[in-house]
């Protein structure tokens, strides 16, 4: 009996348990016990099954939109530098499917958001802090580069999405220019930097609490199929302004600190003042809040994902505390209040 998911046909769905089916001797696959696992905001999508007396994971990441390679690739390099990342057990990058080792059922944001003391808590961080200092350190060989060109065009998405169709606020030319003259600032800034693998959404989301023995050393790093070589402070920027969860001041000055600390124990490039690292990792969460803010509200009003919303108000939130520390923002902070005032809220009350 063929396990159905979802009413309606599903030819991908159909053409895994049929790869399944292919491969299940080998190892030792139940595919009857398919069920789903997660989902993201491109088009791949996770199963989870038995396998071999423990579970595993199958990625299904549709050719016509998805391409497997990237994903092949980071993960030698995450593995090569001792990350815990799943191993590739099969493949068929053809049809889009691979058959990875599973690294837990719970991600450091459903961890949270069931509930952590804080002893917990600070050990899960410690370790992902711990993770980033070693990831840094990994080889970056054929991964495109972070580079101006790409930092700015990825803002292109602020006053497109999240001014323009999401706030529905008309910018004229003044306010244009006080954006690209932000960007510009931020931008020339960023590339300053030194260059390390950057997985570019190394957050609560993408991390998975190793509770168990099987599941290897703590954390599990995942989705990292987009990772770029860039500023070495972007990672970080990505863990204490976590889009998914708040973090008050003084915890992200905590876990900066101990990012500092760590990474100059390493002979990673930092800046020998933590003051200076302090500004510049700052302002590159500046640009990733501003380009999320715009990525968000794409996702609503495109692809009609509008649980995105929700994060909005957080992310616009480290946005303004960075824009108010610095006077060289306070234009574009005054362009913020324009349209926070403009906004129109599409499925919930901000």
């Amino acid at each position: 009996m063929e396990l159905i998911l979802n009413p309606s046909p599903d030819s991908r769905l159909i053409a895994l348990q049929h790869w399944l089916k292919s491969i299940a001797p080998t190892h030792s696959l139940d595919p009857e016990t398919l069920q789903p696992a997660s989902s993201d905001a491109s088009f791949r999508r996770y199963f989870r099954l038995n396998g071999n007396g423990r579970t595993v994971i199958v990625m299904d990441a549709p050719p016509k939109h998805e391409d497997c390679q990237p994903f092949l690739h980071v993960s030698q390099l995450l593995a090569d530098a001792g990350l815990n990342v799943p191993t590739i057990l099969a493949q068929d990058p053809g049809q889009g499917f691979l058959l990875l080792s599973d690294l837990g059922k719970q991600t450091y944001h459903q961890a949270i958001q069931a509930g952590l003391d804080d002893t917990r808590l600070q050990q899960l961080y410690r370790d992902a802090i711990g993770a980033l200092v070693q990831m840094q350190q990994a080889r970056t060989t054929g991964l495109p580069a972070y580079d101006q060109e790409r930092l700015t065009n990825e803002l292109a998405l602020f006053p497109q999405w999240y001014a323009q169709r999401h706030c529905q606020a008309q910018l004229d030319h003044t306010e244009q220019a006080t954006l690209q003259k932000a960007f510009a600032t931020l931008v020339e800034d960023n590339v300053r930097q030194a260059t390390v693998l950057v997985h570019r959404d190394f957050h609560s989301p993408n991390l998975m609490v190793c509770d168990r023995p099987e599941y290897g050393p703590n954390p599990g790093v995942i989705d990292y199929q987009d990772a770029l070589a860039g500023p070495l402070s972007y990672d970080l920027a990505s863990l204490v302004m976590d889009a998914r969860t708040t973090w008050e001041e003084p915890q992200q000055l905590d876990w900066a600190i101990r990012y500092w600390e760590a990474a100059r124990l390493a002979d990673i490039a930092v800046p020998h003042d933590f003051a200076d690292f302090h500004r510049a990792y700052e302002w590159m969460s500046l640009q990733r809040n501003l380009r999320i803010l715009g990525v968000f509200a794409r996702l609503s009003h495109r692809d009609h994902k509008d649980h995105y919303l929700q994060h909005m108000p957080r992310v616009n939130a480290y946005v303004r505390q960075v824009a108010s520390r610095y006077g060289v923002f306070t234009p574009l902070l005054r362009l913020l209040d324009k349209l926070d005032n403009r906004q129109v809220a599409v499925g919930y009350t901000f």
